[in-house]
């Protein structure tokens, strides 16, 4: 097993093209598994901190008539609906 992988370092160091691309190719596969696990550990795996988050909504605006859907509320409007909405218990905005 030792003389395989002397044979396969000395077949790298003779194609540093080759080996560039390999070792490249490999980070970025690394690197976006780990983007997609730590994505579906905080969204799907690890529950929402709080008490009840089947609870938890976000509001939209929609603007039919211009045909934009989910365009997220602007700060003025969301001072609006913290001061008129009976609704709900809570509401906060998020960046």
């Amino acid at each position: 097993m030792l003389s395989e992988i002397k044979v396969a370092l000395r077949g790298l160091a003779k194609s540093p093209g080759f080996t560039a691309i390999a070792i490249v190719t490999i980070a970025l596969a690394i690197g976006a598994n780990t983007a997609v696990l730590s994505l579906v550990n905080a969204l799907l795996i690890r529950p929402l901190p709080y008490k009840n988050p089947q609870q938890l909504v976000l509001i939209w605006e929609q603007f039919a008539n211009q045909g934009l859907e989910r365009i997220p509320v602007s700060a003025p409007e969301y001072l609006d609906y913290e001061k008129e909405l009976r609704s709900y218990e809570n509401i906060a905005a998020f960046d």
